[in-house]
């Protein structure tokens, strides 16, 4: 039985209801969430990569998969690739009138991203979260927030194992009676902070929710602000992350040093 990938599902869902911002908003941010792999026309020389470039009526596409058995199936043939996150992806081919032919003839996923959606998705993820400082009063019971933002939520931290113990969700009411909402996050790794705050910035942001909705925090677990999170707040438990045996990095796995297109 073939798998299903999440790209499969939100696919489908997006298909099924062409007019819901949501469900495309949802397409867009598990493109940038996941694993691609790009077809190669040669192997990749240190950080220099050269993709199969296809012309139709259409555009320009290079041709990505996120799963390696359904690239071989669509190549019919050994062929050189190279894994990337559908974020460092958008963010090379941004601009370059480049869009991805995704999944070709191979899934029920399979499509057209033109250039110009690539190029939106390359400037969404660009956005981020802005520093404020407020004094909070009070923690209470998180309320009114959409379910959509809570799976968003919940997915978006799945893919952040091991860089903070646990995050919490919480209605928020400051020393001015200024009401809102903080996702406080609970021993977090030296340096995660921005990881982890942009993070939350994208699942507002995907999720349709206006910015403001939601103020992001970090607490260790001795302090007393900690405890009353976890009394009152929703807990999101961020995964372990699994030991794995040292590999050689290949182009792409690095997002501080993408490769470069030749």
């Amino acid at each position: 039985m073939t798998e299903t990938t999440a790209l499969d599902t939100v696919h489908a869902a997006m298909q099924a209801d062409p007019q819901s911002d949501a469900a495309r908003l949802r397409f867009f941010e598990r493109l940038a969430d996941s694993e691609l792999f790009l077809m190669l026309t040669e192997e990749a020389r240190g950080e220099n990569i050269s993709p199969e470039l296809f012309d139709v009526a259409d555009g320009r596409f290079v041709l990505v998969f996120d799963r390696e058995e359904r690239l071989a199936q669509f190549a019919g043939r050994p062929v050189p690739y190279v894994a990337l996150s559908g974020r460092v992806l958008s963010g090379i081919l941004a601009g370059q009138g480049i869009g991805l032919g995704l999944n070709l003839e191979t899934a029920p996923s399979s499509m057209l991203v033109p250039a110009e959606a690539l190029g939106w998705l390359a400037e969404t993820l660009q956005h981020g979260p802005q520093e404020v400082e407020e004094k909070l009063a009070e923690f209470m019971p998180p309320s009114g927030l959409p379910d959509n933002l809570l799976t968003a939520l919940d997915a978006k931290l799945a893919t952040a194992g091991g860089l903070a113990r646990a995050a919490y969700l919480v209605a928020t009411k400051s020393e001015t009676g200024a009401q809102g909402h903080l996702l406080g996050f609970v021993d977090v790794v030296d340096g995660a902070e921005t990881a982890l705050a942009k993070a939350a910035s994208e699942a507002l942001t995907f999720s349709g929710i206006e910015a403001g909705a939601m103020d992001v925090g970090f607490f260790t677990a001795s302090e007393a602000a900690a405890a009353l999170l976890a009394k009152v707040g929703l807990r999101f438990d961020l995964p372990k992350p699994q030991a794995a045996e040292p590999v050689r990095e290949v182009p792409g796995s690095n997002p501080d040093n993408p490769p470069i297109l030749k």
